[in-house]
């Protein structure tokens, strides 16, 4: 047994790697700077945690998310390992100020982009010997960057402290594009790439076309009390979260929602009880998913047309993890268009926004939190003008982008192979159990609820008769 093998059975209880595992981390181990893109569920988390045990040094990991910074750093305890920390908001001064008096007592260092920028922790940082630095869910850097999160363009600025560093890049969903800006914002040198096929057999693909929000509810609410989870139900507005979970339960089913205005305690506990069976389906917002570790999920049904086909593509990622069929099913009316580039667009600045954030230095106190943050970002990069016309564009691809998802729902051609175009790859294999415009005979696919709850209650019988016989 070689010497990563015999880590890998060791620390974390495997006999042999994933397609492409091995290879990415040989690569990290040499020093090299690597670009990793592997669907949902095929073990990234190993790829960042495995080297850290062959090298010397910590281990930087910076992720977007504290609720997915905080379920790693649970999983690395799981597996015994007691050197890791998340250093983030969540932290009091207390706390983070005891976190770099002992930062080198840490083999895995987790935090946030914002964090990056805080003085205090680069000190700390400079006083200990780093083994690489990792950019969890690296499509941050392009497909929010400018919208979302624009720390994360910050990285650039701040790896320049750490040139001798290498970089590893990880995410579930990159077109050409978004490696390019990876590889340029990372400061990336020659990097090795592995890129796995986006595609994922087992999952079928279904679009509804409906005339109104009434017929959406009502499909929903038939498909789930008829057939078999577990599931996600995928919505946009919180409060829509709510009232799916409340029809869902009046009818029986073992159901919760998830928000992100929820509190922090309240999320963990409706994860847990997902993950360990006691809810058949979560009804939630796109805040929910990432940091999931559930195989067995059967259905993804979004109501909405999503604000992006890379994030369409991470959450139907969430099912099939097993390997079983599962189907994700997408309900859309005329309208979703515009709703949609409504939600994706509604942190971002306008015009009258620019221009106060080049007339004032007190942008916080008067616009949105985000929107303060994106320009305040540009307004150190760009002149007004320039911000302007970036932003311009940047509005005309999201639009493109989302009318290009709505074709693609409507047309005739397969949604499996429009996806996966997207993402410059061919379909080389159709599955079976395609999409609704190729073949989905949805009987195969979905379990009906009756049956299922009969053959469990039949099952009961025979064991509690077996135990009468034998006791």
């Amino acid at each position: 047994m070689d010497k990563l093998t015999e880590v890998l059975t060791r620390k974390f209880g495997y006999d042999s790697f994933r397609e492409g595992q091995k290879e990415i981390i040989e690569h990290v181990i040499a020093g090299q700077d690597v670009v990793a893109i592997l669907p949902t569920g095929m073990g990234k988390s190993l790829l960042y945690q495995l080297p850290g045990y062959l090298m010397e040094g910590s281990v930087v990991i910076v992720s977007p998310l504290l609720s997915l910074m905080q379920d790693q750093v649970e999983q690395l305890k799981m597996l015994g390992e007691k050197r890791v920390v998340a250093i983030n908001s969540f932290l009091s001064f207390e706390q983070k100020e005891m976190a770099f008096r002992n930062l080198s007592s840490y083999k895995f260092i987790f935090t946030s982009p914002e964090m990056l920028q805080n003085e205090r922790f680069n000190h700390a940082l400079s006083d200990i010997r780093i083994a690489y630095i990792v950019a969890d869910e690296a499509h941050c850097i392009s497909q929010w960057g400018f919208d979302f999160r624009p720390d994360y363009l910050r990285i650039a600025k701040w790896l320049q402290h750490y040139r001798q560093t290498n970089v590893l890049a990880l995410t579930a969903t990159a077109t050409t594009n978004v490696v390019h800006d990876i590889k340029d914002t990372l400061l990336m040198r020659e990097p090795y790439e592995y890129i796995h096929s986006l595609d994922r057999p087992t999952i079928a693909y279904e679009a509804i076309e409906v005339k109104n929000a009434q017929e959406k509810l009502a499909w929903i609410l038939g498909r789930i009390t008829s057939t078999s989870g577990p599931g996600i139900l995928y919505t946009q507005s919180r409060k829509k979260t709510e009232m799916y979970a409340h029809e869902l339960q009046k009818r029986g089913i073992r159901v919760a929602y998830y928000h992100a205005k929820m509190d922090q305690d309240d999320r963990i506990l409706v994860q847990q009880q997902f993950q360990q069976g006691q809810l058949e389906w979560i009804c939630a917002t796109n805040a929910f998913g990432m940091g999931i570790h559930k195989d067995n999920i059967r259905q993804i049904i979004h109501d909405h047309i999503p604000t992006s086909i890379a994030s369409y593509m991470q959450e139907v990622g969430r099912a099939a993890r097993d390997g079983a069929q599962s189907i994700a099913s997408l309900l859309f009316t005329a309208t979703d268009v515009e709703q949609a580039f409504y939600v994706a667009m509604q942190d971002f600045p306008e015009e009258a926004d620019i221009r106060l954030a080049y007339e004032s230095n007190n942008i916080q106190l008067q616009l949105p939190e985000t929107t303060a943050r994106i320009l305040d970002y540009w307004k150190e990069e760009l002149t007004e003008q320039e911000t302007t016309r970036l932003f311009q564009t940047i509005k005309q691809k999201k639009w493109t982008e989302i009318q290009g998802l709505y074709t693609m729902l409507q047309n005739g051609v397969c949604i499996r192979e429009q996806l996966l175009h997207y993402f410059d790859e061919q379909l080389t294999n159709r599955p079976k159990h395609c999409c609704s415009k190729c073949s989905l005979p949805l009987q195969e696919i979905l379990v009906d609820r009756k049956q299922l709850s009969e053959k469990s209650e039949e099952i009961d019988w025979k064991i509690k008769l077996d135990e009468l016989l034998h006791s």
